[in-house]
């Protein structure tokens, strides 16, 4: 085994449960994987259903009346969040490293993108989650007779949850904070892929205070961790990130319990013939090759309208090839390995299918380097709707440019995939580009500009792409109930 640099320390491989870092009842153990070295980082702990089962049980302990949790004032809970925010920005320089090491992804402290990115909004989400504690609050309600009669906003329970590997800090925090912030307890599991920054993040969530129980957090995999916690009957609430396809398994699987998913994307992106060319091919190039095109709401297909799309290819090529490829550690890296061999040979399938149906590589199309699961930045050209490169989530750094002439044909265009989570309009005219927005199904739609991200906002997708939001005061939504309560004010009726 390749032990991890010096400066990572001693990792933090074990389950967390009830405040306590345990190996698992099993004892059986999985590698996660350096993808830019194709090197064991290191061997984590595997949970399976009997641990979730242990899980599960801490979770409902802490959530039972007159527990510390429960009791716990609504303003006391907001400065435990505020507490993990300091932590996570006390070892934001370490969760960095760690998550581009687990994950692929580059640093980004030079204004590009990358893991600084990341655990400044994950800091960001848990301050702002920790603002509303004490701001949930019920109606009055004018109901006819002399009643008295009001509703309460309730927790909902145990929440189980289940983060991906292409945000592993943020997707935790997008389902934490405000899950916490409505008084509940969590059940957590890892990508297997990216299991180590969700243990850290573990460690400062017992040094923040959390009761035991409150947060447990378990790494392993989705036919046997993942399946007994969307199945376990004491889990009352579930939240999933991942593809469109296990989010269905999860919703049939769940059965009545409330079920939250954020799920895939072909995102479209409409280039107008008064778009700033410039603005235009900077916001398609970060909404593509953004982690190496391993982003839900990926802006893959790029519809250009036909008078100005030579010149935005060739804009778009020549950024495309600027970019620096490698890993994380490297200066100036822009573009890292995909983060496993399986992501990688995915996507290499799809890059081979769009040559055999006959699109155009315009730069690209191979893989970069002999060591690590690094692609080249890739853009095809001549793409027709029909083809699978423009049909079907590819997951990877695989733009395809395809022309219009309308804008009624490319609003039927854009809408004709079974994804909404996001869009991009380029357009100089604010008018058209708000009339062209307003019509496009998608749940995020950026007017000259791409993946522009705030904890304000909400995020969350229409059609195959899932339902309920996340960020936002409507985060808050997923994780309450409503009581209402009624009292006769001149005495029982009954």
């Amino acid at each position: 085994m390749v032990q991890p640099l010096a400066k990572f320390g001693d990792l933090e491989t074990r389950l967390f449960i009830n405040n306590e870092f345990v190996n698992s009842i099993s004892g059986r153990t999985f590698p996660t994987i350096n993808p830019a070295t194709e090197e064991t980082i290191c061997e984590v702990q595997e949970a399976d259903a009997a641990d979730v089962d242990l899980s599960v049980k801490a979770a409902i302990d802490a959530f039972k009346l007159g527990s510390p949790w429960r009791s716990m004032a609504a303003s006391e809970r907001g400065k435990l969040l505020w507490k993990l925010a300091d932590l996570i920005e006390r070892d934001a320089k370490y969760l960095e490293e760690l998550e581009a090491l687990d994950n692929g992804k580059p640093l980004g402290r030079d204004g590009q993108y990358g893991t600084a990115v990341d655990v400044g909004l994950t800091i960001a989400i848990y301050r702002y989650a920790s603002g509303w504690c004490d701001k949930i609050a019920g109606d009055t309600i004018p109901v006819d007779g002399n009643t008295l009669c009001y509703t309460r906003k309730e927790p909902i329970g145990v929440c189980g949850a289940i983060i991906p590997w292409n945000f592993p800090l943020l997707m935790q925090s997008w389902k934490l904070a405000p899950a916490l912030a409505a008084g509940c307890t969590m059940v957590l599991k890892s990508s297997e892929k990216t299991p180590l920054t969700a243990l850290h993040t573990s460690k400062l969530i017992a040094e923040a205070g959390f009761p035991p129980g409150v947060v447990n957090t378990l790494s392993g995999f989705g036919p046997t961790a993942g399946e007994a916690l969307v199945k376990h009957p004491g889990v009352h609430k579930l939240a999933f990130t991942g593809s469109s396809l296990t989010g269905t398994k999860i919703v049939q699987m769940a059965k009545l319990k409330r079920v939250t998913l954020e799920l895939g994307g072909k995102s479209p992106v409409i280039v107008c013939d008064d778009a700033n060319l410039d603005v235009a091919v900077g916001a398609c190039h970060v909404g593509l090759f953004l982690n190496q095109g391993q982003c839900c709401c990926a802006g893959s297909r790029i519809y250009v309208q036909d008078t100005i799309y030579d010149k935005f290819v060739e804009k778009a090529v020549e950024k495309a090839k600027q970019m620096k490829i490698g890993a994380y550690n490297q200066p100036e890296v822009e573009h890292g390995p995909q983060v496993d061999e399986l992501q990688f040979d995915r996507v290499m399938g799809y890059i081979q299918k769009g040559k055999d149906e006959g699109a155009t590589v315009s730069l690209g199309g191979a893989r970069y380097g002999t060591k690590g699961y690094f692609i080249q930045p890739t853009i095809f050209t001549d793409v027709n709707d029909e083809m699978t490169v423009a049909k079907e989530e590819i997951f990877g750094p695989v733009m395809s440019i395809m022309k219009f002439s309308t804008d009624e044909e490319v609003v039927e265009r854009a809408n004709g995939s079974c994804f909404g989570l996001g869009a991009g309009i380029m357009s100089e005219n604010i008018g058209r580009a708000i009339g062209l927005a307003h019509q496009i199904r998608a749940g995020s739609v950026w007017i000259n500009t791409y993946d522009d991200f705030s904890v304000q906002a909400p995020f969350g997708g229409y059609k195959d792409s899932g339902h309920g939001r996340e960020k936002g005061k409507e985060m808050l939504d997923n994780y309450l109930q409503t009581k209402c309560v009624f009292v006769p004010l001149q005495g029982p009726k009954c």
